[in-house]
């Protein structure tokens, strides 16, 4: 279940960068209130995967899929460049990720 809450908390952490975007463009009161429901909803469910998952591996996946769907978010709805090395760079990050849930 902790891998559970992990995945939900990347989410949400996800849907903050996306507020933190609209905060930055547009500066309405409805991206402000996207960011902090899911800030408090992302570090609520990383609190809760934390009971069963080591700090360093709850951290380091919870901001690898944040780092991971911002950069996605950026390349596929703020035409950020989509060049190899940056494809390159987010597959390993999901390689760790994945390499991190296998020997926990």
């Amino acid at each position: 279940m902790s891998w559970l809450f992990l995945v939900i908390a990347g989410c949400f952490e996800v849907l903050g960068v996306i507020g933190m975007k609209w905060a930055a463009l547009r500066k309405g009161w409805k991206a402000y209130i996207l960011l902090g429901f899911s800030g408090l909803s992302s570090f609520s469910f990383l609190s809760l995967a934390m009971r069963g998952l080591p700090m360093g591996t709850a951290y380091a996946v919870w901001t690898g899929i944040g780092t991971v769907g911002g950069a996605l978010l950026g390349m596929f709805l703020y035409n950020e460049p989509k060049e190899w090395r940056r494809v390159l760079f987010i597959v390993m990050i999901l390689g760790s990720a994945v390499g991190l849930k296998l020997i926990s």
